[in-house]
């Protein structure tokens, strides 16, 4: 079976910035590949309170949060970029996980972001897919 050819940069990815805010190198390093090969320009935190701080800079168009990250939680950054009082920021949160959530756990996550995707269900061709849906 003969490897398929990268795909070209898609036009809706160009020039679009992520910050992938994941402490599991082995997924991040998939979502960096897929995201870069789609035409995003992507940066990495391993950590919860880097990851905000860097979110904070309002130079991002989609956020990938994960929940369990050091420092602080990705449900504590969420709350700190959006919960009241925060600046207002131009980035899409997309919540990213594999932890099962009580149903009202998941209803909060959800109120305050943009979606919620479960890592273990989504590739990373398909997550690009689903971000380029996001305007």
């Amino acid at each position: 079976m003969e490897p398929r050819p990268p795909s070209p940069p898609s036009p809706i990815a160009a020039g679009r910035k992520i910050l992938v805010i994941e402490d599991e190198h082995f997924i991040s390093e998939l979502y960096v590949r897929a995201l870069t090969r789609a035409g995003y320009d992507v940066t990495v935190e391993f950590d919860g309170q880097k990851g905000e701080d860097r979110a904070k800079t309002d130079q991002f168009d989609i956020i990938l949060l994960d929940i369990l990250v050091p420092t602080i939680t990705g449900i504590e950054v969420l709350r700190h970029l959006r919960g009241p009082g925060s600046k207002p920021l131009k980035a899409k949160i997309i919540i990213t996980t594999n932890l099962e959530q009580r149903e009202e756990t998941r209803a909060d996550i959800e109120s305050q972001a943009d979606a919620y995707l479960v890592k273990a269900e989504i590739t990373p061709r398909e997550l690009v897919t689903f971000l380029n849906t996001i305007k």
